[in-house]
C-alpha cells in the first residue's frame, strides 16, 4: 500500500505530460491545440472579412424586412455518454434535448416570415426511405420522390430550390458566406472549428443510438460531411461521417479538413 502512494505521484505525472503531448481524441494536448486554432482562425477571419460582412448586412436588410443575423437553437455537446445509457432513460431523452442547446448565428437567408407561409417545410417529419435515400438539401428543402434523383447533378440547380429563401440568400448559401456568424459561436465555446454540424433537436429524434455518438464531441463550422459532399449526402450519410469524424478526430485531421473545406466552399460543392 505504501508503495503505491509512492509511485502514483509520478505515475499520473507521466500519465498528464503523455496527455499533454497527445494530438488526437481526448488527449489534453489536442484539447489545447484545437482551443488555440478556434480562437487564431476566427479572430482573423472575422477582422480580414469584416467589410464583407458589413456589406452583407446591408444588402440583407435591403432585400427584405426582418433582422439581419438569424438565430436558431441547436443540440452542442452531450456530456453524458449515451452507452451508459438504458434503453428507457434513451427513450426519455427524445422528448428532451440530447445535448446542450444553444444559439447558433448565421446571416438571415429565408424571409421573416417564412414559418408562417410554409408551415408544411417546418413539419420535420421524415419516412425511414427519406433519411436513407434524399439528399439533406432536398430532405430539409422541397421534399420530391426518390426516383427523380438518380442524376446527382439534378440537385444543383433552381430544381431545388427552398421556396422560404430570398434571392440574395440563395447566393450566401451557395457561397457559404451566411456561416460567417458562426465564427461568434467558436469564440463563445459552443462550437469548434471542425466537428460534426450542429442539428436541431427534431432531427436527433432520428438518430439511430450507434449516430448519437456524434454529440459526445462539440460541433463545429465545418467538418468530414461538409468535404464528403455537403448537401448531396443523406441524412444517414452525414450521420455516419459525423461519427467517424468523432472516431478518428486528431489535430492532423482537422487541419486537413480546413483546407478542404475552403476548397469546397470555393467551389460551392454541395452548398445549400
Amino acid at each position: 500500500m505504501q508503495q503505491e502512494k509512492i509511485f502514483s505521484g509520478p505515475i499520473c505525472f507521466t500519465g498528464l505530460i503523455d496527455s499533454f503531448f497527445t494530438l488526437y481524441g481526448d488527449g489534453l494536448g489536442y484539447r489545447i491545440a484545437v482551443g488555440v486554432l478556434d480562437i487564431i482562425v476566427s479572430v482573423c477571419v472575422l477582422i480580414l472579412l469584416s467589410p464583407v460582412m458589413l456589406v452583407t448586412a446591408i444588402i440583407i436588410k435591403w432585400e427584405s424586412p426582418g433582422p439581419i443575423l438569424f438565430r436558431h437553437t441547436r443540440i452542442g455537446i452531450n456530456r453524458r455518454r449515451q452507452d451508459s445509457m438504458s434503453e428507457r432513460a434513451l427513450e426519455e431523452r427524445k422528448r428532451v434535448f440530447y445535448g446542450k442547446p444553444f444559439t447558433l448565428y448565421k446571416f438571415r437567408t429565408m424571409y421573416a416570415d417564412a414559418r408562417v407561409r410554409f408551415p408544411e417545410l417546418y413539419t420535420y417529419k421524415y419516412s425511414e426511405e427519406e433519411l436513407h435515400t434524399l439528399p439533406i438539401k432536398i430532405l430539409v428543402g422541397k421534399k420530391r420522390d426518390p426516383n427523380e434523383f438518380n442524376d446527382s447533378a439534378s440537385i444543383d440547380g433552381s430544381f431545388v430550390d427552398d421556396p422560404r429563401v430570398t434571392r440574395f440568400g440563395c447566393w450566401l448559401r451557395k457561397t457559404s458566406l451566411d456561416e460567417l456568424p458562426n465564427l461568434i459561436n467558436v469564440l463563445k465555446g459552443d462550437m469548434h472549428l471542425v466537428g460534426p454540424r450542429p442539428d436541431i433537436a427534431e432531427n436527433i429524434a432520428y438518430y439511430s443510438k450507434a449516430h448519437l455518438r456524434k454529440l459526445d464531441v462539440k460541433p463545429g463550422l465545418t467538418g468530414l460531411a461538409q468535404i464528403k459532399g455537403r448537401g448531396k449526402l443523406t441524412f444517414q450519410q452525414i450521420n455516419d461521417c459525423d461519427v467517424e469524424y468523432v472516431n478518428n478526430r486528431s489535430l492532423l485531421l482537422d487541419l486537413k479538413i480546413l483546407m478542404k473545406s475552403v476548397a469546397t466552399v470555393l467551389k460551392s460543392d454541395g452548398a445549400f
